[in-house]
């Protein structure tokens, strides 16, 4: 039973086992499945033998997408809210409709899933007691730099997302700040070719530099203050 008008849905973030029986009970409940990527949820539909119209909601156009869905769920119908991976909201669309269902006190509800920050930062080895997580890093060098400089100075793990095109640039920008910085680089999560590259900033720029990455990756920093087990 779909007791709320919409839910927002997490979904796995490679492997496609890794979704929950809720998840799946609620997606093939709803009338609509607001979705990042009409393929890609659908394909991730598809495996699982359900069958739901789609309405594309994304960065580009969610602020016009979001009254729409607001009063269709007022209406009556129910909707679920989903992203390419992982948790809607999250360095990925759901936020603004979150805010015009609060403004427009239509009810929603959230559905835990797979999280590639959490993933990442167990997996690292480094301190997980107290992180931070920054979201995507900054493509200007000066907003780089200052965002590093603070996660190398922080007493906890910084974490952040960022491009196989600039994780080389990244790594020498870290390396030149704290050569010697614990830092994890978490690639591929749940997939196939799914790798921990753990070590220092310089350590981890040697070995980008002769071997790029590619894939997805979750960069994580080791603050200078951060305790030690």
């Amino acid at each position: 039973m779909i007791e709320y008008p919409v839910s927002f849905v997490g979904l796995p973030i490679g492997n496609r086992e890794d979704i929950t029986r809720r998840a799946l009970e609620v997606l093939q409940g709803v009338d609509c499945i607001c979705c990042e990527d009409t393929r890609n949820t659908g394909m991730l539909l598809n495996h699982y033998g359900i069958s739901k119209p789609l309405l594309s909601l994304h960065e580009h156009n969610e602020a016009q997408r979001a009254p729409e869905v607001v009063a269709r769920a007022q209406a009556g119908e129910r909707f679920a809210v989903v992203t390419d991976a992982g948790m809607p909201g999250v360095s990925d669309p759901g936020y603004r409709l979150i805010q015009e269902l609060k403004k427009s006190g239509v009810a929603f509800t959230v559905l835990p899933g797979p999280s590639a920050v959490v993933t990442a930062l167990v997996g690292s080895g480094l301190p997980s007691d107290a992180f931070f997580f920054g979201g995507f890093l900054p493509v200007k060098s000066g907003r780089k730099a200052a965002v590093l400089q603070a996660a190398v100075q922080a007493d906890h793990t910084g974490i952040f997302y960022e491009s196989p095109f600039r994780i080389v640039k990244t790594m020498q920008a870290l390396a030149e700040i704290d050569p010697e910085v614990p830092v994890c680089v978490a690639r591929e999560l749940t997939k196939v070719y799914e790798t921990y590259h753990r070590g220092t900033a310089a350590g981890l720029l040697a070995e980008f530099t002769a071997h790029p990455p590619k894939g997805e990756m979750v960069l994580l920093i080791g603050g200078q203050n951060a305790p030690r087990a």
